[in-house]
């Protein structure tokens, strides 16, 4: 399933719009904690799925029963542009164990790339809900092969996928080659440049966050 935040006018288009704008971007604090207010917005989305029970509150005045997470998700982030929206996630879910996975594209002679993990630290998942956090769903590649990898280690009961642009072939992947996932998303665009970039998109949310890599 697949749910697009952008699709009603609300303050997510507005930040969709501030991280698009070159006139905007430039300012990386600014960049950044936009991400960190969708991560935040779709967090509380997410809130709204999992499992309540029930807790007897005692208040001052008295006592009364309320509503309460059962469990908390784990949180994961790909590193390193993952990581604004994923201080936006865990500033709402701020008791939540966390996952880090370094993933990147590995560039090669002939122009093409290849996913490139190298470190994953992951929090006990076996039975528990994930929420993992990447800014961009391009070609999918890095989200599948992420998961794939954290699935060696256990298995979630379901795993909430969320990005700030997602392209419709980023889309179509995951769907082809994961299961038992919702995907949120602040926008989805309809094209992937001949670099796998999202068009219109908003460029590399890596570099603009934190600076420009030297390319591997």
């Amino acid at each position: 399933m697949v749910y697009n935040l952008g699709e009603n006018n609300s303050l997510v288009n507005q930040y969709i719009a501030e991280i698009r704008s070159t006139s905007v971007q430039t300012d990386r604090m600014r960049f950044r904690r936009n991400l960190e207010r969708i991560g935040e917005i779709a967090a509380y989305e997410i809130s709204k799925t999992l499992e309540w029970e029930n807790k007897r509150i005692v208040t001052p005045l008295g006592e009364l029963l309320m509503p309460q997470l059962k469990e908390q998700p784990v949180l994961g982030t790909i590193l390193r542009a993952g990581l604004p929206l994923h201080q936006g996630i865990l500033n709402y879910f701020d008791r939540a164990d966390n996952a880090f996975i370094s993933a990147y594209r590995k560039h090669l002679e002939n122009g093409t790339f290849r996913i490139q993990l190298e470190y994953l630290a992951c929090a006990a998942l076996e039975n528990k809900v994930l929420i993992i956090g990447d800014p961009m769903l391009a070609t999918g590649a890095s989200m599948v092969e992420t998961l794939k990898q954290v699935y060696h280690v256990a298995k979630p009961k379901h795993t909430h996928i969320v990005c700030v642009i997602a392209s419709k072939d980023g889309i179509a992947r995951v769907s082809q080659n994961l299961t038992n996932f919702t995907i949120w998303t602040a926008a989805i665009d309809e094209e992937l440049n001949a670099r796998a970039y999202i068009v219109p998109g908003l460029g590399d949310a890596g570099d603009l966050a934190f600076g420009e890599k030297i390319q591997q």
